[in-house]
């Protein structure tokens, strides 16, 4: 077995044990919303893996693991706290409700397994980007991806931090947000996770193997905007938050643009 092979089935390995031990912990709690805070985690826990059984050492390595840190232990951090302070997440409810048979089993393959296959795949530019240590210097995709990614980690960052000052504020129950990044972009957080990717791939994609890592930010960016992220919160909210359709017409779906203006599509 070459080693290319060795390290993605060694930490294919590990991030399914993880999960495994995951679910485990799940079924006492009887609630599987904190695998949202473990999904960063574990591209943290990949890039470290992958740091260590290629030696480390270069460059390109050492500025993978510490972005991928960056990024993974503040939204981890974030989304951890957000399921402390709000409870199970109805996504995740509505999921195991809809679920035939047993419930533990439905979760251990629909949330755990899949979430495990697929953080495995899109952390694709941390695991090849580190294997081959040439070429020894950054070049200019790298460096393009580091701006790229710090804009993202920024974004992500900011916009987070709003939403939750949004949330905190009583006088805000039952209203729309649309202030701050917000209102150029009605998801600056997924728009800033889809940055922070292709800036880590770019800088992946200077050896020859991190190259071929690029369905890694395709499946993140596709996730985010048609399954699981951006459409299903937007079926959901124009369902139960007045004025939502309004703020729908009028915003920029992913990428930040001025809004239209009231009462056309033009902006």
């Amino acid at each position: 077995m070459n080693e290319t092979a060795q390290i993605l089935l060694s930490n294919f390995a590990l991030i399914m044990t993880c999960m495994l031990l995951l679910w485990l912990i799940s079924i006492p709690l009887k609630d599987v919303s904190f695998i949202d805070s473990f999904w960063p985690t574990g591209f943290v826990v990949l890039a470290a893996s992958t740091f260590l059984m290629t030696g480390g050492g270069t460059d390109r390595r050492q500025l993978i693991l510490v972005i991928t840190a960056i990024w993974g232990a503040r939204l981890a951090s974030y989304l951890f706290f957000r399921w402390r302070r709000e409870g199970p997440d109805g996504r995740y409810v509505a999921l195991l409700q809809n679920s035939a048979g047993n419930v533990h089993i439905s979760s251990l393959v629909k949330v755990f397994l899949l979430q495990g296959v697929m953080l495995w795949l899109v952390s694709l530019p941390v695991q090849l980007g580190q294997i081959q240590a040439e070429p020894p210097g950054l070049g200019a995709f790298a460096w393009l991806g580091i701006t790229l990614a710090v804009i993202g980690i920024l974004f992500e960052s900011i916009g987070d931090y709003q939403m939750a000052a949004f949330k905190s504020d009583p006088a805000s129950h039952g209203k729309v947000m649309d202030r701050g990044l917000w209102r150029y972009t009605r998801h600056p957080n997924y728009f800033g996770d889809s940055c922070t990717w292709w800036g880590i791939y770019l800088i992946a994609a200077e050896t020859s193997l991190g190259a071929w890592s690029f369905i890694g930010p395709v499946l993140l960016t596709w996730t985010l905007v048609k399954w699981s992220g951006a459409a299903l919160l937007e079926r959901r909210l124009r369902q139960s938050r007045p004025g939502y359709e309004e703020y729908l017409q009028r915003t920029s779906s992913f990428i930040p643009w001025p809004p239209a203006r009231s009462g056309s599509g033009e902006r």
